[in-house]
């Protein structure tokens, strides 16, 4: 049962949020809901506690990235392939939403109770949750237009009635910061009143109203309900725009960093240690705000990494890059980035907002463009548009570049690449099309007409089996070389998401930073050459006997001086590899 002092803190968390709208008796009932949802929970589950380590790395995929028409259950193809290629290097799976859906990927829920009939049942999810960490989306900022809830909110019936956000013509919505550029409101009669139905994403998504505390007792109920069935880490979709009032930018407002707060303390409070995932592409500061005093998200994205990388790869410089990395915090203890390049979505712009200057950014997006990209568009508030995020494969965003206009060092771009994502700190999530090298699905894109569909493949079972057991297809290769960076990170202490890390500037044409494991113990050197020419780099003579990691032969044209290939990383480590026996 949970103490007195518990209760005080979930009552204290909702007047901050509430403090304007409820009541103190209406609080106090929200307070108690809360209560006895936690208690009947921890009547049923022993404490169960989460480590995460160097060990831990994500992959990111949907229900049916593999696919095979002779299977009825799409989550059984996923997890028959999980064993036999994935599961030595992932601990945990984030399986992109799974409910039932009307439209953007699974992204317009019309049941959070539900999993699609298609992918499978909630026993998939809870046998494959007994040896792997399940992530999954609560998607909390919106729902669909074709579900129940809104059914019902159009009848007045619960499940539904209020749960969606519907101002009057006085809401001034002059100040909103838009992620698209469609039109953000929708007149429909409510009861013979004109009412205006907000949609941040898609006509077919529908805001919810986090002003009636129902909603929030109606996610919170959610969330348990996913830890129930063996979720563990929850990725909070689209959680910057919960909260709304009229003249703001409806946007980071200080009652959505309540709501996070509060979600953070009821993880704690259940017997079944969770993680709470923030997704915020956003510009940098707005996204680190998340962390709040270590007290809101366990985890960040961490956004600016994806465009940092690409750029800095296709333009073959590390100035942003070291700047970037001088100033990014160093995270607490139990809170983490989650480092990434490639996601179901597409490549972001707004976190470079203020890093990126605008010349750049242009030859960024023309660069892009050329390498067959498509661009998703945002609405400011001078009704013109700006790029929200590119819509391309990493492997054909890396794949050309101005420099190297033909693509020959193509595999040594995306390798590399990867080397500093998954070597940084923080932890690792690679998306699934990733590890493969996928390129631009154009003949889904031309059927759907969905940019983000161009990032979307899904695999036939036996035809990513085939592919991998050619040695030589691309696939392997590909898989191959991610995978083997993935082993040699778990045995390293001076990965672990929270090990110290130190931008160390060399040259422009050189990315490079220290990694110190917590014990200090171990230290690793991460080096890469962004450049599609030898570079040489002077070490000193302590640096000279260390080892790389990557098992490469380092190449010392003198006592000192080091020569690095095109595109070639190392990790040098004062310790020796561990041979896996």
């Amino acid at each position: 049962m949970l103490s007195q002092t518990d209760q005080k803190k979930i009552k204290f968390k909702l007047k901050n949020i509430y403090r304007y709208h409820l009541s103190e008796t209406e609080i106090s009932s929200c307070c108690g809901e809360i209560t006895k949802a936690i208690n009947r929970f921890n009547k049923k589950k022993r404490k169960q506690k989460k480590i995460i380590s160097e060990k831990t790395s994500i992959v990111i995929c949907y229900g049916d990235s593999v696919f095979s028409n002779s299977e009825k259950h799409l989550f059984k193809n996923f997890q028959n392939f999980f064993q036999k290629k994935l599961k030595k290097y992932f601990n945990t799976v984030h399986f992109l939403p799974f409910y039932p859906s009307s439209s953007d990927s699974g992204f317009a829920v019309k049941d959070h109770y539900k999993i699609d009939s298609r992918l499978g049942n909630w026993s998939d999810i809870k046998k494959f949750s007994k040896k792997n960490d399940i992530m999954a989306d609560i998607v909390i900022n919106h729902s669909s237009a074709r579900g129940l809830w809104f059914k019902n909110f159009l009848k007045e019936k619960k499940p539904g009635k209020d749960y969606f956000l519907a101002v009057n013509s006085n809401f001034n919505v002059s100040k909103v910061i838009r992620p698209r550029d469609h039109q953000l409101l929708k007149k429909i009669d409510i009861f013979k009143k004109p009412k205006f139905l907000w949609r941040t994403f898609s006509p077919d998504q529908l805001d919810m109203n986090f002003k009636n505390p129902a909603v929030l007792l109606r996610f919170i109920k959610i969330m348990i309900n996913l830890v129930n069935h063996g979720v563990t880490i929850f990725r909070l979709d689209a959680i910057a725009y919960l909260w709304k009032e009229s003249g703001t930018k409806c946007i980071n407002l200080k009652e959505t960093h309540e709501i996070i707060k509060l979600f953070r303390l009821i993880c704690n409070l259940l017997n079944v240690e969770s993680i709470i995932v923030t997704e915020t592409n956003l510009p940098e500061k707005e996204n680190i705000s998340y962390f709040g005093n270590a007290d809101e998200a366990n985890w960040i994205y961490n956004f600016s990494l994806p465009p940092l990388l690409i750029y800095s790869f296709l333009f073959e410089n590390s100035s942003y890059l070291n700047n970037w990395n001088k100033k990014l915090p160093q995270t607490k203890k139990g809170n983490s980035y989650l480092n990434f390049i490639a996601s179901h979505d597409g490549i972001g712009m707004r976190p470079v907002e203020g890093i990126i200057n605008k010349n750049n950014k242009n030859k960024f997006l023309k660069r892009l463009k050329k390498n067959g990209s498509k661009f998703s568009f945002r609405k400011v508030q001078n009704k013109s548009k700006k790029v929200y995020e590119a819509n391309i494969t990493i492997f054909d965003a890396l794949k050309k570049s101005d420099y190297d206009p033909k693509g020959k060092y193509f595999l040594e771009r995306f390798i590399s690449a990867h080397s500093i994502m998954i070597s940084f700190e923080g932890v690792p999530a690679i998306y699934f099309n990733s590890l493969f090298g996928t390129s631009n699905d154009k003949a889904k894109y031309i059927i759907t007409g969905n940019k983000r569909d161009l990032n979307r493949y899904r695999w036939g079972q036996q035809n990513i089996i085939d592919k991998l057991k050619d040695k030589k297809s691309k696939q392997s290769i590909f898989y191959k070389s991610i995978t083997n960076l993935l082993e040699i990170r778990k045995k390293q202490k001076a990965f672990h998401p929270n090990a110290l890390r130190c931008n160390i500037e060399l040259n422009s044409k050189i990315f490079c930073f220290k990694r110190v494991s917590i014990d200090k113990k171990q230290i690793i050197m991460c080096i890469t050459n962004l450049s599609s020419k030898i570079q040489y780099i002077k070490l000193n003579s302590k640096l000279v006997k260390w080892n790389d990691l990557l098992g490469s032969n380092l190449n010392y044209v003198s006592t000192t001086e080091l020569r690095l290939e095109p595109f070639q990383t190392l990790w040098l480590s004062n310790k020796k590899k561990k041979r896996t026996p």
